[in-house]
């Protein structure tokens, strides 16, 4: 009965000593920031995956490292418990593209600076990113191609003419360079890498191949990390 006492006198002295209002507060401004955040990413991100998607996960990230850091800023014992706790934590999701973690690692800074009560610095420290970041994305632009664009051409087709292929898509695109040919006897499957940089390169090519089998099956897929 004595532990039971002791036991919800610390709850109580828990909960008087917990300032309610900042804590609420710093709860919705994380909430604001991260929302704004995911916002941000879903308009302006270049990331190849579902953005829409990913974004989501801005949210509960946020808000969970806040009330995190929020519990165990004033305990060493709790901090220490922690670590040990994160240590067999294992995470097998794999991040496609560096923009994913650069945004991830945002987001937890964001929790971060609202547990710490440096709510200030967060929301200093958030506009000024977002404006470099959206200075980044307006030089940068949107459109389908950046620059130079490198693509894999994948092409199923029924003809055996594999230099007029190659003589179509090498008169398109300034660099051509053969990967991959299967041979399944009434078809053959043929991939390439190549460097386009315009939507009519593909299309000329699209058109090209079409005339050379009008029963081929064509598909462009960019490949940022090919270096050709």
């Amino acid at each position: 009965m004595l532990k039971f006492e002791q036991y919800i006198q610390e709850i109580s002295g828990s909960f008087q000593n917990t300032n309610w209002f900042e804590f609420s507060l710093n709860l919705l401004i994380t909430a604001v920031l991260a929302g704004t955040l995911a916002w941000f990413y879903i308009k302006f991100g270049n990331s190849l995956s579902n953005r829409k998607r990913f974004a989501r996960n801005f949210l509960p990230l946020a808000l969970t490292t806040m009330l995190i850091i929020t519990i165990v800023k004033s305990s060493l014992a709790l901090s220490l418990g922690l670590v040990g706790a994160l240590s067999i934590v294992r995470f097998r999701s794999a991040i496609k593209d560096p923009e994913e973690l650069t945004f991830l690692f945002f987001t937890i800074g964001i929790g971060l600076a609202a547990g710490a009560n440096q709510i200030v610095i967060a929301i200093v420290a958030f506009v000024v990113i977002l404006i470099f970041l959206f200075v980044q994305a307006a030089i940068n632009g949107k459109g389908v191609f950046k620059s130079t664009e490198n693509m894999s051409v994948n092409i199923s087709t029924s003809s055996k003419d594999m230099k007029a292929i190659s003589d179509i898509l090498s008169a398109t695109f300034p660099l051509v360079e053969l990967k991959r040919v299967d041979d399944s006897g009434d078809r053959m499957t043929i991939s390439f890498v190549v460097e386009a940089s315009s939507l009519a390169q593909i299309e000329t090519a699209r058109t090209k191949l079409m005339e050379l089998d009008s029963a081929s099956s064509l598909s462009f897929i960019e490949q940022r990390s090919i270096a050709v």
